[in-house]
This record gives structure tokens, C-alpha cells and sequence, in this order.
């Protein structure tokens, strides 16, 4: 048996991951990545179109603060948000990216005097201060009241990526590339690391670690078709579960976006729209102003996708042999802002579609694309039901996108989660002892190999292949943009006996060693897991709420539903997932549940909402003199790390 041992120990190589086992490294602390690929190759590089922080040193973010993300953030949520972690969030992410800045990420800046925009369609001149030349800029982005997302042309992700691996690699930490984390050691109530395969020899090895920490994305891979890498799997949140006693937070909570060109599902950016681009339909009508006066194109992602999928239901959608599309316009921005600004948008049309946006329209229609859903944590990152596990970034249901993201708001989460559940897993090693339990170990690795020689000894069964197409299928037909009982509990239905006949996969391939089919045959089970929480889940909610949408249930309904989903997978052989609940409290809310301010309001509001209001309003009544952060202190205080509780400074008012 190979043992590795390490102080920190991060299963993920991406932006989160790589950002917390910086923060570990540097507090003196042993530290390991595990990573499915090599780092500088994980989805993280594929983010576009810029990261959220409100530095308002553009001329179009004059005035934007903490207090306006936060607002946008909740509101984009639809009240599902843990208030208290957005507060973390807004407070640290300007500091975030202007570290980011020191290590190297190029961001896009201002330059004084006059420039051509392009706003609700119309060309627009607009004069950046003398003062602000050479800050860091922002673009518009859908669901926010100010341009707040910062940004390196489209290739944010990618800059962004390579600048936090560098520090890690200059920190001197190691990542362990193409190894899987396959099953949590734990004894049920403490994590004390992983049974890791090598995807090259296909040995098991037991990681064992004071903290573990998951980082491994979303789980957009189980639909069909999807934005996500191919290894946006969910089998980190699938571990997770598969322990019996971590919860699946918001499991129903999927993303599409309303912009991935057809039929492959690449994504092209929101900054295409932030930018000034449009959406319009077969008679090359823009529609978006009928159904959202005033955001239109740039309204909530969610209510962009529903807008869209709405119009081609009414016959307005683009024909094609991979079913309806609609248009994205770019061509008003013009050459040289889109080989500029929206290069790799330009590149994907051109290699994938043949076209030119420069003067063509490109196809496109909503998708599958993020994961609000993940492992549930307290505000430290850490488990509340298992000592010593933590997760960050889109693994994670921290949880500050509630049941929709806004737009930058993701890749902006992995470096703050970073840096802020770093912290805090460092903290935990450093005030905690552990004693390895070697018959646990063993026991934990003897029973992963006995799964995976019976795959490879079973003479005939199941093929793999076909039943993860069978799970993706379903969730694309069933669990998609706009949901329904009946289709819901056909997708539980189907996703149970294919979880059944899963235990029965029998592979072609027998080998050990650099083996797919094999790979395939550890990760669909668990795929089939998160799918079934993700149905069960949003059948059992019976209310619409941010990108979770009942055609059956159309209503926000506060007064039942003002809850977070949590499912658990209690015993190995069980059937189904368990599902539980647990209330926000409203009371506790700095920012009590209203109207998002799309289409018509019709919520049915908690009774606490009316006293809360109340409340708020008599704690700003009682502080007439009180600045925005005594205000703010009073309504709801929240926690954060001393190194990052410093305010923030803007240019022309330092930090009011």
C-alpha cells in the first residue's frame, strides 16, 4: 500500500485549487494538488468574459461599491444566498484582483478621453477621466447596475490561470497530475484525505491529509450537451456524497447560459452582449426589449435563457437540422473591437462554424453551463458534517450564487473562495492534530479495488457508453431550462434504473493500467448519483425560483420554499437519495427577499419578510449619522479573515 502524506491536501487544479493550496503553502503547511490534468489545462482557462469586483474606475462604474454587488448578487440569487458569505465575497474581491494583478494577469485598462461604445444597440461616445488612465477597466455584464466585470480581452480565464499556477509553481508547490481521487477516507466524522488512482499505472494510493480540500468544478457532464470540459463530472461532489453524511446543497440549481453556439455547445461570452452585442430572431428581429425593456439582452442569465427558449417556442427560433436557434449579433462592434476585445469568440466561429462574426451572425441558443449546487459548507469552507473536508469554487455550495450566478460572479468565487477557505483549511491544520488510522486506510483502498476487480472480472453486463447516454439524455429532455412534474419524475424514474443496471457494467478492455473504458466504469455511477439529486431535487421543489424553473409551479414561493436543498446518499446500496432542508432566516437578512425587478412579481412572501423590512428600516432610522459600513455593520455583521478585513479604496473617494 503507497501512503502519501501531506499537511493540505487540494483535489482540484483549477483556479479554486490552486488558490487555496497558495494560501496553505504560505502559512508554512506541507502542501499537495491532485489534478486530473496538468493544471494550466483545467476548465478554469476556459472562462471568458472577465471576473467581478467593483473598483469603479471606469466612468461607467462611477459610484459602484460593495453594497451595490452585494445587492446585485442577491438579487441575482433570488434570495437562495447565504448573505453572510456575500459579504465575504464583494468585501475581498477587489483586494483579490489586484493581487492578481501584481502576479502578472494582464487586465484590460482604462484609457483617458473620449471612446466609441456601443449601448442598447446605438453607438455612444463616453469620456474616461484623465485620473483613472491606466486603472483596471470594466465591462457590462447581465444583472448588474454597474460595469463591474474586469476583464483580459475574452481570455480572462486563461490569463488569470496562468498567473496563479506560475505563483504555485514558483512557491515550490506540487501538483500531481493525472491522478483521480476515487473515494474520501473518513470515519464518518473526520476526513483524513483520499484513495487516489493513477491514471497511468491505475495503482490506488492513499493521500492521507489533516485538510482536504475539494476543488473539482461543476458537474455539467451529465447532460448532453453542455459548456463544461469533459471532465466537469461532479465526481469531487460525488465523493462527497458518496461518504454518507456530506450534503449536496442545491442540487436542482443548473445554469444555462443563453449564449453557446450550435450544435457544439461552446460557449461565446456574455461579454459579447456586454459589449453591445444583440439577440435576434429568424426575421432578424431583436426581441429581448419586448419581454425586458429595461436590461434586455443584459437582464439575469436566467431570465435571458427562459426569454429565449420562450420566442422559439412562439415559432420565432432559426431552423436547422440540430433544432431551433437564435442569433447573436455582433458585427455592430465592429473589426477591431472584436479582434481585440472578443478574439476568441472571432476564432471559435471561425474553426467550429466556418463564419465570421466580424459580418456574420453566429448561431445560438441556451445551454447547460454551471453548477450553483456543490458541496454544502459553513462560511469557512469547511463541511459541517464531516471535520476536515472543505471545498471551494463550483464544487462548492458555499453559497453565494443561491439558485442563480451572475456573470463574472464564478471565476471571481474560485480566487476569493480560494484565498478566504485557504485561510480558514490552514487555521484547521494548524489548531488540529490527527491520528492516522492505518486499518481505516486499508480498509478504505481494500474496498475500492474489490469494486474495481469486479468490473474488470465480470464476463458480461452492462455497457458504460450507453448508459451514460441514457443519463444524459434524460436530464436534457427532463431537467432542463423549463421543468415539469410529470417530466421530473420521468427523469427519476429513468435515472433510478439506470443507477440499478449500473451495478452490473461489464467492460471490453481488462487492462489495469492507462484504461478509459475502466475510468468510464468508476466515474458513470457516480455521475448517475449527482443526476438523481440534481431530478429528485427539483421535483420535490415545487416553486420557481432563479434559474430553477416549474412551468407548473410558476411561483416564487417565500413562505414555503425559502429553503436550502440538502441531499444526502445514506447507505452505498440505496436507491435514491435523501433529501432534507434548511430555512434562511430571514431575520437574520441584511437584505430581506423583494422583486428581482424581471416581468411580472409574483412571489408569495414569508411572513418574517414584512417584520424584517420593518426592522431594517428602524435600525437606518436610529443611525442618521452612521456611514455605509456602521450601517451595514448594523444590519447584518459578517465574518472575515483579519488579512482581508481592510476597506477598499476607489479612485476620488478613497475607501467611502
Amino acid at each position: 500500500m503507497k501512503v502519501v502524506y501531506t499537511d493540505s491536501l487540494v483535489i482540484g487544479g483549477g483556479l479554486a485549487g490552486l488558490r487555496v493550496a497558495i494560501n496553505t503553502k504560505k502559512r508554512g503547511l506541507d502542501t499537495i494538488v491532485l489534478s486530473l490534468i496538468p493544471a494550466k489545462r483545467s476548465h478554469s482557462s476556459a472562462a471568458q468574459g472577465g471576473m467581478q469586483a467593483s473598483l469603479a474606475a471606469c466612468v461607467k462604474s462611477v459610484g459602484d461599491n460593495e453594497d451595490v454587488h452585494f445587492s446585485d448578487t442577491i438579487k441575482g440569487s433570488d434570495w437562495g444566498a447565504d448573505q453572510d458569505v456575500v459579504r465575504m465575497f464583494v468585501h475581498t474581491a477587489p483586494k483579490a484582483i489586484r493581487e492578481l494583478s501584481h502576479w502578472g494577469v494582464p487586465w484590460s485598462r482604462v484609457r483617458k478621453g473620449n471612446r466609441e461604445v456601443i449601448i442598447n444597440g446605438q453607438k455612444v461616445t463616453i469620456t474616461e477621466r484623465d485620473e483613472a488612465h491606466g486603472l483596471i477597466t470594466a465591462r457590462d455584464f447581465g444583472g448588474t447596475k454597474s460595469w463591474r466585470t474586469c476583464y483580459t480581452s475574452d481570455g480572462t480565464g486563461h490569463t488569470m490561470l496562468y498567473a496563479v499556477d506560475n505563483k504555485a509553481i514558483e512557491m515550490g508547490i506540487p501538483v500531481h497530475e493525472r491522478k483521480e481521487a476515487i473515494s474520501l477516507i473518513h470515519d464518518g466524522k473526520t476526513c483524513y484525505g483520499a484513495v487516489v488512482r493513477d491514471l497511468v499505472t491505475g495503482e490506488l494510493i492513499a493521500y492521507l491529509a489533516k485538510a482536504t480540500t475539494i476543488a473539482t468544478g461543476g458537474y455539467g457532464r451529465i447532460y448532453a450537451i453542455t459548456t463544461n470540459a469533459v471532465i466537469s463530472e461532479g465526481i469531487g461532489t460525488a465523493i462527497a456524497l458518496e461518504t454518507g453524511v456530506v450534503r449536496f446543497g442545491n442540487p436542482e440549481a443548473v445554469q444555462f447560459h443563453p449564449t453557446a453556439i450550435v450544435p457544439v455547445g461552446i460557449l461565446t461570452t456574455e461579454g459579447c452582449r456586454g459589449d453591445g452585442g444583440l439577440l435576434k430572431d429568424v426575421d432578424g428581429y431583436r426581441f429581448m426589449p419586448d419581454y425586458e425593456p429595461e436590461k434586455k439582452e443584459l437582464a439575469s442569465r436566467d431570465v435571458v435563457s427562459r426569454r429565449m427558449t420562450e420566442h422559439m417556442r412562439k415559432g420565432k427560433g432559426v431552423k436547422s437540422r440540430y433544432g431551433d436557434h437564435l442569433w447573436l449579433d455582433i458585427t455592430l462592434l465592429g473589426k477591431h473591437h472584436i479582434e481585440k476585445n472578443l478574439r476568441e469568440v472571432k476564432e471559435i466561429c471561425q474553426y467550429f462554424l466556418g463564419i465570421d462574426p466580424v459580418k456574420d451572425y453566429i448561431p445560438v441558443r441556451p445551454t447547460q453551463h454551471y453548477s450553483m449546487g456543490g458541496i454544502r459548507t459553513k462560511y469557512t469552507g469547511e463541511s459541517s458534517t464531516l471535520r476536515g473536508l472543505f471545498s471551494a469554487g463550483e464544487a462548492a455550495c458555499w453559497d453565494m450564487h443561491g439558485f442563480n450566478r451572475l456573470g463574472g460572479n464564478s471565476v471571481a468565487e474560485t480566487i476569493v473562495a480560494g484565498m478566504i477557505v485557504g485561510h480558514y483549511a490552514a487555521d484547521y491544520c494548524r489548531d488540529h492534530s490527527v491520528d492516522f488510522n492505518t486499518s481505516l486506510v486499508e480498509k478504505t483502498i481494500a474496498r475500492e479495488q474489490k469494486k474495481i476487480d469486479e468490473i474488470l472480472e465480470r464476463p458480461q453486463g452492462e455497457n458504460v457508453f450507453q448508459l451514460r447516454e441514457a443519463m444524459q439524455a434524460t436530464m436534457m429532455e427532463n431537467v432542463g431550462i423549463f421543468r415539469q412534474g410529470d417530466a421530473l419524475q420521468k427523469a427519476v424514474n429513468d435515472l433510478k434504473a439506470l443507477l440499478k443496471r449500473s451495478k452490473n457494467i461489464a467492460i471490453k478492455t481488462k487492462v489495469r493500467h492507462a484504461n478509459p473504458e475502466l475510468v468510464e466504469a468508476i466515474r458513470v455511477p457516480k455521475m448517475i448519483k449527482v443526476a438523481l439529486c440534481v431530478a429528485q431535487a427539483a421535483l420535490l421543489r415545487t416553486e420557481s425560483r432563479g434559474a430553477h424553473a416549474r412551468e407548473d409551479c410558476p411561483a416564487r414561493n417565500d413562505k414555503e420554499w425559502l429553503k436550502r436543498t440538502l441531499a444526502y446518499w445514506k447507505n452505498e446500496d440505496d436507491g435514491m437519495p435523501t433529501i432534507e432542508y434548511e430555512n434562511l432566516d430571514i431575520m437574520k437578512m441584511e437584505m430581506p427577499p423583494g422583486s428581482r425587478g424581471y416581468g411580472k412579481d409574483n412571489t408569495i412572501h414569508h411572513p418574517d419578510t414584512e417584520r424584517r423590512l420593518k426592522q431594517v428600516e428602524e435600525i437606518k432610522k436610529s443611525k442618521p449619522k452612521a456611514d455605509r459600513f456602521e450601517l451595514q455593520k448594523a444590519l447584518m455583521d459578517f465574518p472575515m479573515p483579519e488579512e482581508y478585513r481592510g476597506k477598499n479604496e476607489r479612485i476620488g473617494v478613497g475607501c467611502q
